[in-house]
């Protein structure tokens, strides 16, 4: 594959053989931040994002964009109609209460409105089709959007399973844990063929899998390892880090460019013209086995009527010196109010398989 598709202006064709379709703009690709206090500036609310997941992202051809937290629903759908993929990095655990459960004991810590933002997007993504690529917390947000439920720490719930949590600074990043079986006909199969040698960060994973969704990928307990909406153009979502992989990894970088390549396609040309109805179906039966009042997140919120006023503070170009890149917002609450941190569950935001 071509590694220095970051320096072209177009993705090449690299089929076999050329084709005369007309060269592929490279794709605008949203991948929305976390938040913590900093450190180095005296506690100051900051968006961060791990470098690997945006570097891998350029270095395979696409232009990636980090989107806020604390945004109202019309500012990130007007950030959303100009994107042509979704990609969902690592992060927090997701709280229960996205899928009707109480929390655990072991629950890590959460971060609500980083959930709200992910689910918005997934759902969106999905509802049109665009395509969408998650990691680790991303495949586990796509199965709680299409009503799938987690299981809030493997360990626990589950000790008959093996051991995925395989966190730094014990174990190196880029640590092979385990292999895993994949469905050829999959997209996760095409990048990465039947069987192959992962990573694995992570203390949760897929109890009850979402409305829609295809297990591709199972590790030798058992436990899914990446899922698929088989409908879509690309909606993947796989539990370990190829992210960190890709860099040596040939079939690694293959799952990442797949994903570019789709999104700089005519993907609206691939999704099935009754798409959009089935999807509709598919939430709404997820939604009649909530124990509440079933919520529409499907438009944006009308609630929010005094917006987000954004003053950019800093940013650090280069990160903090632990491959975090770091861009601090005087953000809102979506009333127009600076968000407090408090909003974050749990005193330190250091997270699981960021």
């Amino acid at each position: 594959m071509h590694r220095e598709l970051h320096k072209r202006d177009e993705l090449p064709d690299l089929q076999p053989m050329p084709t005369e379709d007309p060269p592929k703009k490279r794709p605008l690709i949203g991948v929305p931040t976390g938040r913590e206090r900093s450190q180095r500036f005296h506690g100051l609310p900051l968006y961060i994002m791990n470098q690997t997941y945006i570097r891998t992202l350029e270095k395979l051809g696409a232009l990636p964009v980090m989107i806020p937290l604390q945004m109202t629903d019309e500012t990130l759908r007007g950030i959303f109609d100009r994107l042509d993929g979704i990609f969902l990095p690592g992060g927090e655990d997701m709280d229960p209460g996205t899928y009707d459960e109480e929390r655990h004991p072991q629950l890590g810590a959460v971060d609500k409105e980083r959930d709200r933002t992910e689910l918005l997007l997934t759902r969106w993504a999905l509802a049109e089709g665009m395509p969408f690529f998650g990691i680790c917390r991303g495949v586990q947000v796509l199965n709680v959007a299409c009503g799938g439920a987690l299981y809030q720490d493997i360990h626990s719930q589950r000790p008959d399973l093996e051991k995925h949590d395989y966190f730094p600074p014990k174990f190196e990043r880029f640590r092979i844990s385990h292999q895993i079986d994949i469905e050829v006909d999959s997209r996760v199969g095409t990048a990465l063929g039947k069987v192959h040698e992962i990573n694995s960060m992570h203390h949760q994973g897929i109890k009850r899998v979402g409305n829609g969704l295809r297990v591709v990928a199972t590790a030798p307990d058992g436990l899914p390892e990446a899922l698929e909406m088989p409908a879509l153009p690309f909606a993947v979502g796989v539990q370990w880090h190829p992210e960190e992989l890709a860099k040596t990894d040939q079939h690694s970088a293959n799952l990442f460019y797949q994903f570019v390549v789709t999104a700089a396609s005519n993907w609206h040309e691939q999704v099935p013209s009754s798409w959009p109805g089935h999807f509709r179906q598919l939430l709404a039966d997820a939604e009649s086995r909530r124990p509440e009042k079933p919520v529409d997140v499907s438009l944006p919120n009308p609630a929010y009527t005094n917006g987000v006023t954004l003053t950019p503070l800093v940013v650090v170009n280069g990160g903090n010196g632990n491959g975090v890149l770091q861009a601090a917002i005087n953000g809102g609450n979506g009333n127009g109010l600076p968000a407090p941190m408090d909003e974050l569950d749990g005193e330190e935001f250091i997270t699981h398989c960021a």
